[in-house]
């Protein structure tokens, strides 16, 4: 099979052949042919199996007879207003990341087509993006936010849409997305083709699937083996505070390749980036705290070869495709089992081997655990572990006493169970709950603004004090002789 044999238009397979690609992958043989004819598709596929040419390949092949060029002398702003009804094919994302990508891809793909892309997220000013919408684009890829605010403001019509793309449908719903999504999806005709890519399918993303598909060509790739086939794992059980050591002596045993190091946390991130740079080893974090101009230029570095080592957090377990890269070191293991799976997947791509190396602390075991039932096998132990990161049992027990003092603390910030009295609150809130209503503090009643002035013009002598009311008796006549 060779992408000439799947029908798809000439500047498009002109396009594909530039770029050195002959053979498709399994989930783009069977998308493009059924996306070309028009049929919704639901594509569930493990991470770096092409899904980004599965999609945007037909849809720069059905948008190409379409297309209507803009007049060369349409550039006045009156003109380019009238443009933002013509985008035809829209893609929503769920990260910068993966937008910027996938707009890269299309245009690559189209670029003999005559059609204009553009990416819209937020965390950037939005000029750029409104000035490229005015002068009129074909396909949008966008991050659901940003798209809402431009929607919005008037800037996107999405009434003739003709194809609508869904990718990371699961990443969406992690992220807590998928209302916007839904807002988004109410804004687009009836009459339209979805395709909808997810590497996971959870309940909801089910469900989905069913309300804004009708009758999708199913596509599943390597449902028995969620984890790369190419990527060799291991893992070492470390205790965290030598988690930094382990770190770098992999690093140094392998010089040449380039690697991702995920971390569960921005300011963990940040902190096993500091402890590198001090080693002399660089490295650079790319998370949600990060502008997206520093995110982007610590990416470019990375693509280059310029920068080794990225510290990124799961924000970005998805939103990097970047061939060659040579390992992925999970330093703290995922919440989520299904995210070991997107995170290995930067790795042993496009037909390459690739390493997945994870640490795994003594609080760690049942995340582990839940990572190798998603597997369906043990991860195999990592070899030529320094001794003096190995874990100890005294290791163990101090890190089982510090999540205990932790959680402990925690309890008793919020009111916890009190020790001593083994009642909520402990004893002094008991205390307080069985003191009589008499002997409790009253809380004293704000005056009102109007009762203030009143008052004010009373001592100057502006107005007179109210009378008593009615059931007031004054004891002072009867004080009287």
């Amino acid at each position: 099979m060779t992408f000439a044999s799947l029908g798809i238009a000439a500047p498009v397979l002109r396009a594909v052949q530039d770029l050195g690609y002959s053979t498709p992958t399994a989930i783009q043989t069977q998308s493009i042919p059924a996306a070309i004819e028009g049929r919704d598709l639901l594509g569930c596929a493990q991470t770096g199996t092409g899904k980004t040419a599965a999609f945007a390949i037909p849809i720069i092949h059905r948008l190409i007879g379409k297309h209507r060029p803009v007049a060369a002398g349409s550039a006045r702003r009156g003109q380019e207003r009238d443009r933002s009804g013509s985008v035809r094919g829209l893609v929503l994302a769920p990260t910068r990341e993966l937008a910027a990508q996938i707009n890269d891809c299309f245009k690559r793909y189209g670029k003999h087509s005559g059609l204009k892309s553009t990416v819209i997220f937020g965390g950037v000013n939005q000029n750029p993006q409104t000035r490229d919408l005015q002068r009129g684009v074909d396909i949008i890829v966008a991050t659901p936010g940003r798209l809402l605010d431009l929607i919005a403001q008037g800037f996107v019509d999405l009434r003739r849409i003709e194809t609508f793309v869904l990718d990371e449908a699961d990443h969406m719903l992690d992220m807590g997305f998928l209302p916007d999504v839904r807002r988004i999806i109410a804004k687009l005709p009836q009459q339209r083709q979805t395709l909808m890519f997810s590497a996971t399918m959870p309940a909801e993303i089910a469900a989905l699937s069913k309300q804004i598909l009708i009758d999708p060509v199913r596509i599943q790739i390597d449902p028995q083996r969620p984890a790369a086939e190419r990527v060799e794992q291991s893992l070492y059980h470390v205790a965290q505070k030598t988690k930094p050591a382990l770190l770098a002596h992999l690093l140094r045993s392998r010089p040449a390749d380039s690697t991702i190091v995920f971390t569960r946390t921005k300011h963990g991130a940040n902190a096993v980036v500091r402890k590198l740079e001090a080693i002399g080893i660089r490295a650079e974090a790319i998370h949600g705290n990060k502008s997206q101009s520093a995110r982007q230029r610590a990416l470019d570095a990375f693509k280059s070869g310029e920068l080794k080592v990225l510290i990124a957090t799961d924000i970005a377990a998805r939103g990097i495709d970047i061939s060659g890269i040579g390992q992925v070191i999970n330093f703290d293991l995922p919440q989520v089992a299904e995210t070991y799976v997107h995170r290995i997947g930067r790795t042993g791509r496009a037909g390459r081997s690739g390493m997945a190396t994870s640490f795994c602390g003594p609080h760690e075991g049942e995340l582990l655990e839940a990572i190798e039932r998603l597997l369906r096998k043990r991860i195999p132990a990592g070899r030529d572990q320094p001794p003096a990161t190995v874990l100890s049992e005294a290791d163990r027990q101090a890190e089982r006493e510090a999540r205990q003092a932790e959680d402990g603390r925690r309890g008793s910030g919020r009111g916890g169970r009190s020790t001593r009295t083994g009642q909520a609150g402990g004893a002094s809130a008991n205390a307080s709950r069985k003191r009589p209503e008499h002997m409790r503090a009253k809380k004293a009643k704000t005056p009102s603004k109007a009762s203030l002035v009143e008052a004010m013009l009373i001592r100057k002598g502006r107005a007179k004090p109210k009378p008593k009311p009615s059931h007031f008796v004054d004891p002072s006549p009867c004080l009287q002789p």
